[in-house]
C-alpha cells in the first residue's frame, strides 16, 4: 500500500466517527418526494467526510457505512439496511456517496494546498451533489422504469436542500480548519515525507532551510 493510502490507527478510528456521524445523521429520518427517493441529512455527513478526511479517507468511511447497511444494519434513514436497499430506488444514490465523497476530497484537498472557500464549495458540490447524482439518477429510473430525462426532472425537488447542505458542510469545514487544524490530518500525510537530515550537517546548512 503506498503512502498516500496507508492508513494508521488513528486514521482508521477517524473512518469509523464519519460512518458513524452518517449514521447519526440519519436518526431523525427523512420525508420521500413522489414515493421513492427521501431528503435526509445523511449526505451532509457524506460531504464532511470528503472535505475533512480527504479522498481516501473519506471514500473509506463511506465503503464502511455502505458495508454496514448491505450487511442489515439499519443506518440508512427511517431505519432501512440490508443488501435489498442498495438494489432499490435509492441504492445508486448511496454507492455513490463512496465515490462522491472521494471527488470531494481531491478538490478539496487537491494537490495538499491550504483550503479555500472557493475550491471547497465547488469540491463539495461536484462530489456531494453531481457524482451522487450521476450514480443515483440511472439506478432510480432503472428500478422505478421511468425514463431517466422524467427522473431527473422530479429529482430537481432535492437540489435547493443538497445546495443548502453543501454551504453547512463549506462553513463547517472552513471554520474546523481554523479552529481545529489537526483535524485535517488526512492532508498533511498525503504530502511528500521530509528527506531525513543527516547527523552533524553544518549550521550553514540548517540556515538555507
Amino acid at each position: 500500500m503506498t503512502q498516500r493510502t496507508r492508513f494508521d490507527a488513528t486514521d482508521i478510528a477517524r473512518i469509523a466517527v464519519f460512518a458513524a456521524i452518517v449514521a447519526v445523521l440519519g436518526l431523525p429520518g427523512g420525508f420521500s418526494v413522489f414515493g421513492a427517493v427521501p431528503i435526509t441529512a445523511q449526505t451532509l455527513g457524506v460531504m464532511l467526510a470528503g472535505a475533512i478526511l480527504g479522498p481516501w479517507r473519506g471514500a473509506a468511511a463511506m465503503l464502511v457505512f455502505v458495508a454496514l447497511v448491505a450487511i442489515g444494519l439499519p443506518l440508512l434513514a427511517g431505519g432501512h439496511g440490508g443488501i435489498g436497499v442498495l438494489v432499490g430506488p435509492t441504492g445508486g444514490y448511496v454507492i455513490g456517496w463512496i465515490f462522491g465523497a472521494f471527488v470531494i476530497g481531491a478538490i478539496v484537498h487537491a494537490r495538499g494546498r491550504k483550503l479555500t472557500w472557493l475550491r471547497t464549495i465547488v469540491g463539495i458540490a461536484v462530489g456531494g451533489i453531481l457524482v451522487v447524482y450521476a450514480f443515483g439518477l440511472p439506478v432510480q429510473a432503472f428500478v422505478t422504469r421511468l425514463p431517466l430525462g422524467e427522473t431527473a426532472l422530479q429529482s430537481l425537488v432535492f437540489v435547493p436542500g443538497d445546495l443548502i447542505k453543501t454551504v453547512i458542510a463549506a462553513v463547517i469545514t472552513m471554520t474546523l480548519v481554523r479552529a481545529y487544524p489537526r483535524a485535517f490530518r488526512a492532508a498533511a500525510a498525503t504530502a511528500p515525507a521530509a528527506p531525513p537530515v543527516a547527523v552533524g550537517a553544518s549550521t550553514a546548512d540548517d540556515d538555507s532551510r
